[in-house]
């Protein structure tokens, strides 16, 4: 049940409660930090779950990785010479980490800790597509465990707010509706899933490695493979997903007696206008491509340009969040999924973004000539199905590659760097695409039903000035306008450091 509102009382609130916020140094985290503090000055306090060694460690974490970013740019300005003073005062940094079992606290620490929290929100994950499994399971699944458990111990707790994916419905195809996991449940037909029996599997495997002697880099190898082998047993595109979902599973077994919200966002990209428009941390799925097409390291992907790409900005996936905690803080039965997604209500093609994206950079050439000098970019070519990208890339990069082998054979190893380079680097695109094939060819549509009843709630006080603190409509974008104008000027503006990634470390590209 949704409770009545208005925009007022979402800000109001927050006054005065004590909110647990894991994931705080991530994009997200840090977007739903500064909204808060920026909105309700008066919050009682912001406890940041920090893994490290010390308090002062913590602290200073929170210092560099979150407070002192761009992000807080509007709060500083807001503050001025008080803006230390303040942040202070409102955030505690807590040593903890969400893949131990009471985040590693001892029983005094945890009660003490536990006291005084009110709400709960679980942004804490690992989303890396090909993380290594028993990193993805300690933080995606038993993490959301220790999370639920802790939360049982706060006596005055209103509230527990989970965010996940909705990419976890998998490669589903038409309307994908806001329901959620049963324990057990999997994505192809006639498989059952046990997460006590994955763990088990986890630790096997590793206690064969150690004692087979392993390096840490086939270690690192066989738990990534171990990961894409058992999502993809059970009908699930990679480890995020995979682990995401069994996470959600977990807290709808364990979460009876604790209110609870999971929040599924799908794409999530730049701010749109909160606390300004084109803030962003991170490389994710789409940016892969404008950064790649920008530095002239990527001239073709997968893509169907008539398929709909699924994008939500930071600030609204935020906004959503906090009015559903106020809708259901009076329910103590609550337990409820929200799609923050956009292709239900206001649909974007991923030919939007290729055309905003070729006139931009038509519009602004980049510094890519051997000089600095600007230079016009091609513009990039799109291979609708995975098939006819392979037999392209087998033509023209797999084939002289092989060729560059049998000469390197016949000269006696004079071009082995470079054919190891090569390969490295053709091996990379190939993993790149076979990760983001579910995604750039996916042809669901998210229903967001429960988050249109949301919205109807929270609109009903047109009239109030502050209705724009809490936008949460996709309806309101211009996608055309957001690319142009918003979010790839942002990517190019603050990801100058990650751009070279797109032909280096698939860590770095493979979020959502």
């Amino acid at each position: 049940m949704i409770a009545e509102m208005d925009v007022d009382s979402v800000a109001g609130y927050f006054r005065s409660k004590s909110i647990l916020i894991t994931g705080s140094t991530g994009f997200l985290g840090k977007v739903l930090v500064e909204k808060i503090l920026r909105v309700q000055p008066d919050v009682k306090k912001l406890f940041l779950l920090i893994r490290a060694p010390d308090v002062e460690s913590a602290k200073l974490r929170i210092q560099t990785e979150v407070t002192g970013r761009e992000i807080f740019r509007v709060l500083k300005e807001n503050h001025g010479a008080g803006f230390d003073n303040f942040i202070e005062e409102k955030i505690c940094p807590s040593v903890g980490n969400i893949m131990k079992e009471n985040f590693g606290l001892d029983n005094s620490q945890l009660k003490e800790f536990s006291k005084d929290i009110d709400i709960i929100i679980n942004g804490a994950a690992t989303t890396n597509f090909f993380e290594r499994y028993d990193v993805a399971f300690d933080t995606n699944v038993l993490g959301a465990k220790h999370v639920c458990a802790f939360a049982k111990k706060c006596p005055k707790l209103k509230m527990l707010l989970h965010v996940s994916t909705a990419y976890v419905a998998g490669e589903k195809e038409g309307l994908i509706s806001e329901k959620p996991f049963l324990m057990g449940e999997t994505l192809r037909v006639g498989t059952y899933l046990d997460i006590e029996s994955e763990l088990n599997l986890i630790n096997k495997t590793k206690r064969e490695l150690i004692a087979n002697r392993s390096t840490d880099k086939v270690v690192r190898k066989a738990m990534k493979e171990l990961g894409l082998k058992r999502a993809r047993h059970f009908g699930w595109a990679n480890t995020y997903v995979f682990t995401k979902a069994m996470g959600e599973m977990l807290l709808e077994h364990l979460h009876e007696g604790c209110p609870m919200v999971i929040i599924r966002p799908s794409i999530i990209t730049s701010t749109l206008k909160d606390p300004f428009p084109g803030w962003m941390e991170g490389i994710r799925t789409i940016d892969t491509v404008i950064a790649g097409y920008a530095k002239q390291t990527m001239s073709f992907f997968l893509a169907d340009l008539d398929l709909i790409m699924d994008v939500i900005p930071g600030d609204m996936v935020v906004s959503a969040m906090m009015v559903a905690m106020v809708a259901h803080s009076k329910d103590q039965q609550a337990h409820i999924i929200y799609h923050v997604t956009s292709s239900h209500h206001n649909p974007a093609t991923y030919a939007i973004l290729t055309d905003s994206g070729h006139r931009y950079f038509f519009d602004n050439p980049p510094c890519t000539g051997r000089n600095g000098e600007r230079v016009r970019l091609k513009k990039m070519r799109f291979f609708r199905t995975t098939a006819s990208l392979r037999l392209y890339m087998a033509i023209n990069y797999k084939l002289p590659l092989e060729m560059l082998h049998l000469v390197n054979i016949t000269l006696c190893g004079v071009f082995s760097r470079r054919c190891s380079e090569y390969n490295r680097k053709y091996r990379f695109l190939t993993l790149l695409i076979e990760l983001y094939a579910p995604y750039v060819l996916f042809k669901g549509r998210f229903d967001d039903n429960n988050l249109e009843r949301l919205r109807m709630v929270r609109n009903k006080d047109q009239n109030n000035n502050e209705a724009c603190w809490f936008d949460f409509d996709p309806r309101s974008i211009n996608w055309d306008d957001y690319f142009y104008n918003v979010h790839i000027p942002g990517v190019l503006k603050y990801m100058q450091t990650e751009l070279h990634s797109t032909s280096q470390n698939s860590n770095d590209v493979s979020r959502l």
